[in-house]
């Protein structure tokens, strides 16, 4: 049951943090506005409290002794996958506070980055957060505010980020995975070989085909030719 939540909790966390990312990557572009910029705020935010929910779940289950070992070996890779995802939600917010800076509401100037998307990113958001209707009612200087808090959440972040270290010390390379790096992959690439190895096959099944029967028109014609040259020559003496 705890297992089936902390990976509900994950799986929540990483939505959330591939739409915060979705959205980052429009700010200062066509899609840029102050619905935007309070979408960003709301997500991140969002992402937050289930790193919260996310780590005091595992934490409490890494450090419970009674847990088995094969248990334990599954909480400590939901343990990495949570970190790496909380690594990408800071560069991310590091991200944004930059763009941020470089592309500020208050200030009226011309796209300089031409992502190719428009249209509203609330539809992203709510589906991510699993909200039907985001709202928004934001003060007219929302990105200097925002920025301000941005910065103070990226140290939040970071601050937890050190905490779950001192805390459960799982290094990432003693976590086994369940497969084999590349595992769909190689799948993938197996059956496109086969299929390859299939077509030459044959293709060099006809040329073989094809060579044997060059080679048959050749023998008869030359065995003609020396059929009536031996003609000839006994016609002659």
């Amino acid at each position: 049951m705890v297992k089936e939540e902390c990976k509900a909790l994950l799986d929540a966390l990483n939505k959330v943090t591939a739409c915060y990312r979705h959205m980052v990557l429009t700010i200062g572009g066509t899609s840029d506005s102050q619905n935007l910029r309070e979408e960003l705020k709301k997500t991140r935010q969002k992402a937050q409290e289930l790193a919260v929910a996310n780590r005091n779940k595992l934490t409490t289950v890494l450090k419970d002794k009674t847990v088995s070992k094969e248990d334990k070996a599954e909480f400590e890779r939901l343990w990495v996958i949570f970190s790496t995802c909380l690594e990408i939600l800071e560069i991310d917010m590091r991200r944004a506070l930059e763009l941020g800076h470089e592309f500020p509401l208050n200030v009226p100037k011309k796209h300089l980055i031409q992502t190719g998307m428009s249209g509203g990113t609330s539809g992203v958001a709510a589906r991510a957060m699993s909200v039907q209707n985001m709202k928004y009612e934001a003060e007219r200087n929302i990105d200097v505010v925002d920025l301000k808090d941005l910065e103070n959440e990226i140290n939040q972040v970071g601050e937890m980020m050190y905490e779950m270290e001192m805390k459960v010390n799982v290094p990432q390379w003693t976590v086994e995975a369940k497969q084999d790096p590349g595992a769909e992959l190689k799948s993938t690439i197996s059956v496109g070989a086969s299929s390859i190895g299939m077509i030459s096959v044959e293709e060099n099944k006809s040329f073989c085909d094809i060579s044997k029967v060059l080679a048959g028109i050749i023998f008869t014609a030359v065995l003609i030719i020396a059929i009536v040259l031996a003609v000839c020559v006994v016609k002659l003496s």
